[in-house]
């Protein structure tokens, strides 16, 4: 715009010999405040970035805590399993040793009840002979007798 004087009001401020240092405090003044202002800003950037690091931290040893009690119950809980698993076996195998021992006294007590009623009678009136052969001493020996007649059925 100009004035009556033919000039442009902003330009007859800069051109005014008097307000030129005046521009320039204010110059220096917005430049100053700006840096502080940049500054301050690039303070609470720091700040914020440091914050976000120890957070990152923390969590970083936390997930290390965890991961170390996991492992721990993992490890406790593997060998629980080994332990289980050998004690599963052990019981299998007692398991078809006493259902070996019991059809083979199955087939005795059939056996015995399908004799002749004299074959009975003459254990009855041998009453040791029954003790001895169901006494728990012999139980062993039964035992053993059953896995080597199982041992001889292999070759016939």
């Amino acid at each position: 715009m100009f004035s009556k004087s033919g000039t442009s009001s902003g330009s007859s401020l800069l051109h005014n010999s008097g307000s030129k240092p005046v521009m320039q405090a204010v110059m220096d003044r917005k430049k100053r405040k700006r840096m502080l202002s940049n500054r301050e800003s690039a303070r609470r950037s720091r700040m914020r970035k440091q914050k976000k690091l120890s957070d990152l931290i923390a969590e970083v040893n936390q997930l290390k805590k965890e991961n170390s009690q996991i492992l721990t119950v993992l490890s406790i809980t593997t060998r629980r399993y080994s332990t289980l698993e050998a004690q599963n076996f052990i019981l299998k195998a007692q398991l078809m040793k006493l259902s070996s021992e019991l059809q083979y006294f199955s087939k005795m007590s059939h056996n015995i009840t399908s004799n002749s009623f004299s074959s009975n009678m003459a254990l009855c009136d041998r009453p040791h002979l029954m003790e001895s052969f169901t006494s728990s001493s012999n139980m062993g020996y039964i035992s053993q007798l059953i896995i080597a007649s199982a041992e001889d059925m292999l070759y016939y």
